[in-house]
């Protein structure tokens, strides 16, 4: 459900094709629907005022299970966009796997959907990466419903438009990647658990990532419990 190319994000590299949806768009799902068509570097978002919605396509040329830390690379972009265009020092940190919450509050997530019945250890044709952020409360939501929670507007991103978030998004998405493929995973691991907000879980446990699947490895007592991360499949 494209729109009309009045919707626009500002300039992007040219990696990126981007379409504008409607504001009650799925965006992962039409860049799901969108991927065997359009290939790598499509770039879907929904136009709306309310949220962050919006997608990107990839074709990765390693195995599925090793492609799993896009969603990571995925939560980290959306983590350094808020970084730099929303107030200085506010603390931006993820819940395990790709939770994002601003302030101590889950503000949205990053997901990534794969093709139904891709093999783990086959190089599939396209993965899709996502992110979903609440911008602004619902107006019929009541204060306090849901404890835990917060939106953008709320901690400081009033005047932050959602295209140019959207846009700063997929270029730290794009940086993040290229890192990750030149350099391996490491960079992306330490700024992972860096952000990783302690849970009780993990708590007294040393924490690290699998540098081949993206996995937390928890080390406690001699003993490893591995946390795999997950995709979506259409």
């Amino acid at each position: 459900m494209p729109l009309e190319p009045s919707a626009t994000l500002p300039p992007l590299p040219s990696v990126f094709t981007p379409h504008a949806l409607t504001a009650a768009a799925d965006a992962v799902a039409e860049a799901v629907a969108m991927a065997p068509r359009h290939g790598a570097g499509t770039l879907v978002w929904a136009d709306s005022a309310g949220r962050i919605d919006a997608a990107v396509v990839l074709e990765p040329e390693t195995p599925l299970e090793a492609a799993h830390p896009a969603l990571l690379a995925a939560a980290n972009a959306m983590a350094d966009a808020l970084v730099v265009l929303g107030p200085p020092e506010i603390p931006v940190t993820l819940r395990w796997p790709a939770t994002l919450l601003v302030n101590g509050g889950q503000v949205g997530e990053a997901v990534l959907a794969v093709p139904q019945g891709a093999a783990a250890d086959a190089v599939p044709a396209w993965i899709v990466v996502g992110v979903r952020l609440r911008m602004r409360q619902a107006e019929a939501a009541e204060p306090g419903l849901h404890p835990g929670r917060t939106v953008l507007c709320e901690e400081g991103f009033t005047e932050v438009p959602v295209p140019e978030l959207v846009a700063a998004w997929a270029r730290h998405l794009m940086a993040g990647l290229a890192e990750w493929q030149d350099d391996g995973i490491r960079r992306l691991a330490e700024k992972t658990l860096a952000r990783l907000e302690p849970e009780d879980w993990m708590e007294g446990a040393r924490r690290a990532l699998d540098p081949r699947t993206g996995a937390l490895l928890l080390e406690r007592d001699g003993q490893r419990r591995r946390h795999a991360l997950e995709a979506t499949s259409p």
